[in-house]
């Protein structure tokens, strides 16, 4: 029965802060747009400009220096 003076505290302390969250949440509006970024994963990637330089390929397998760690004496 002891524990019940500790739980009821805790309790509505963790309330306050869940309701502080909420209002600080609603104050820097956190809710203001909730359709955009469930479909944003949807739309398709606009076109590529066809001017843009394209990146450069990786150096291909093999083609480093093995031995670039070794001396011969």
């Amino acid at each position: 029965m002891n524990i019940l003076l500790v739980l009821i505290p805790v309790t509505l302390l963790i309330v306050l802060i869940a309701v502080g969250l909420f209002f600080w949440a609603v104050n820097h509006q956190q809710f203001d747009d909730l359709d955009s970024p469930a479909i944003l994963p949807l739309l398709d990637e606009p076109a590529a400009d066809p001017d843009a330089p394209k990146p450069a390929a990786p150096p291909a397998a093999g083609t480093a220096d093995i031995d670039a760690g070794s001396t011969d004496e």
